[in-house]
């Protein structure tokens, strides 16, 4: 068995293989959305939750009432809503 790790090519054929999270806006501001659709997934809280919405265990925003998604900034965070129809 080797002791030293493979250097050059060798090592870096494994980057740049690897999907994408498929993080982001799922819905933008001014689509309707119903009860549990994904508004946005996001690697901790860079968007809060804010009214009609709630927050997953992994920082996922989704709807928890019928209505139009909303986004607005309180105290410098942009803030995910969701407006009742």
């Amino acid at each position: 068995m080797s002791h030293v790790k493979a250097g050059g090519k060798v090592a870096q054929q494994a980057q740049g293989k690897r999907h994408g999270k498929r993080l982001g806006l799922k819905k933008y501001g001014g689509e309707k959305v119903i009860v549990g659709n994904i508004i946005l997934r996001q690697r901790g809280a860079k968007y809060k939750a804010g009214k009609g919405v709630g927050m997953g265990k992994d920082h996922t925003i989704f709807a928890m009432v019928d209505g139009v998604v909303n986004f607005s900034k309180k105290f410098g965070r942009t803030v995910a809503n969701v407006i009742g129809a």
